[in-house]
């Protein structure tokens, strides 16, 4: 039978662990429901602004230039 006033070691201790997360938009604390956000607010906000292009992921360009069709043969 395992003690109950001792922690169980195959259970790591969020609490201790690592520090609460902040939101992102307003530095809040992050609510488990919204994570990584405090609210739907701040959630519908970050939406909005991939959606408008206030983020943007970069894009690679290729340096190869693609072969011209019927250009050798």
């Amino acid at each position: 039978m395992t003690d109950p006033s001792k922690p169980d070691p195959a259970k790591p201790d969020t609490a201790k662990s690592a520090p609460p997360r902040r939101c992102p938009i307003c530095g809040k604390p992050a609510e488990v429901r919204w994570r990584p956000f405090c609210s739907r607010r701040c959630a519908d906000i970050d939406l909005n602004r991939w959606f408008t292009g206030a983020y943007a992921v970069p894009a690679v360009e290729d340096d190869e230039t693609p072969p011209e069709e019927g250009g050798e043969g």
